[in-house]
């Protein structure tokens, strides 16, 4: 995986060092925590593209952390695998039914588990999975450094190819102008938020040219959205 950004809320110390051990080696940055409310501050202040929960956490229980995952704007679209004890079916179709993407049930081996995060973020996130991003009519080569829009090679400057690479690895989700500094920019920026709106315009009107549909959504005091159909 290129880099994916994974948050797991795990309060057994001895799983959750053997599954960063794991996941780092396959190149997952990882966020640890053994506490509900924590993860769901975590998860607003940098959505993660995927959530290992177990169902027994410290504070919130990881069914209530799944729920108000879901209804969150950060992280709806997010995908979370709930790990658990708890193996009955019963437990397993109200894990989904919150919201869950996948369940795994204890003991489980780190590799299949593994394999289980890279099917679940090969479909929801194929961004993260190569070297190629699309969305609508939009495609970006990440190592040719080419966009294309409707077949179309649309010129853009390194920074407006930065900031769309990030909107196209995070399709509908609503970003602020903080944000995007320091997901695009990086945390040491001393680039004032604003300068984010520049940039933005010079985005739009290159991948807007010749009358295209806008599909970059502004949303009103919060920031910004790869978003076809607003």
């Amino acid at each position: 995986m290129a880099n994916a950004r994974m948050l797991l809320v795990e309060d057994d110390s001895a799983l959750a060092e053997l599954l960063i051990w794991h996941f780092t080696r396959e190149d997952f940055d990882v966020q640890h925590t053994i506490d509900g409310e924590e993860a769901l501050l975590l998860a607003k202040e940098t959505p993660p593209d995927i959530v290992l929960l177990d169902w027994m956490v410290e504070g919130l229980s990881g069914i209530e952390v799944c729920r108000r995952l879901r209804r969150a704007a950060e992280t709806q679209n997010v995908p979370i695998i709930m790990l658990t004890a708890r193996g009955e079916e019963e437990d397993r179709v109200r894990g989904l039914e919150t919201g869950a993407d996948d369940y795994v049930t204890k003991p489980f081996s780190p590799r299949e588990l593994v394999a289980r995060v890279g099917a679940v973020l090969r479909r929801v996130r194929p961004a993260l999975a190569g070297e190629a991003l699309s969305y609508s009519d939009l495609e970006m080569d990440t190592v040719g450094h080419k966009v294309r829009r409707g077949g179309e090679v649309i010129p853009l400057g390194p920074t407006e190819f930065r900031l769309l690479k990030h909107f196209l690895e995070h399709p509908g989700h609503v970003f602020s102008r903080e944000r995007l500094l320091d997901s695009v920019w990086g945390h040491d920026s001393d680039i004032e938020s604003r300068t984010v709106d520049v940039h933005i315009r010079r985005l739009r009107k290159a991948i807007n040219e010749g009358g295209r549909p806008d599909i970059i959504r502004t949303v009103r005091s919060a920031g910004y959205a790869l978003d076809a159909g607003h």
